[in-house]
């Protein structure tokens, strides 16, 4: 038969933490502004629009155009279902939340490969490289609002 010793109290260290005021968590909030996805999958859509812009100008070719866009729309579309579908309604469990989350991940996946896939029978003289620059350039987007939400939120 085997006995557990008891294991002696660890004292609990004490915490240096402290509530924030009302004033300070409004100072807090307006320093740090929360950004809405829907800046992130605009400046998505706009990123493809100047990405097409340069592969016409480049190539001299509507093809090529046409393929930038659609490589970028290949990410937003999803990105903008995505968001859609992951709105919390109040009073929604945690695990639902996550479950959810991770759902709408898979169908924002599964639909960005799908496009992918499709591009070839969609797009008629399809510049492979235009499309993947569309691609690329819209996924960056994420993180350019990143480090451009500070400064240009606070602007406005």
């Amino acid at each position: 038969m085997t006995t557990n010793t008891p294991v002696p109290e660890v004292d609990a260290e004490e915490s240096d933490f402290k509530p924030l005021t009302a004033e300070e968590a409004q100072k807090l909030r307006e320093q740090n502004p929360e950004l809405s996805p829907w800046w992130v999958i605009a400046a998505q859509v706009a990123a493809g629009v100047v990405v097409a812009c340069l592969a016409w100008i480049w190539t001299a070719r509507s093809e090529a155009a046409i393929s930038a866009f659609y490589g970028a729309m290949t990410v937003a579309i999803p990105a903008a279902l995505f968001v859609r579908g992951v709105r919390r309604k109040p009073g929604m469990p945690s695990q639902a939340v996550m479950l959810r989350f991770f759902v709408w991940e898979m169908i924002k996946i599964a639909l960005t490969v799908a496009l992918l896939a499709a591009a070839p029978w969609l797009i008629g003289g399809l510049v492979w490289l235009a499309m993947v620059a569309g691609v690329v350039v819209a996924m960056k987007m994420y993180w350019v609002a990143l480090l451009v939400r500070p400064k240009f939120l606070n602007r406005i």
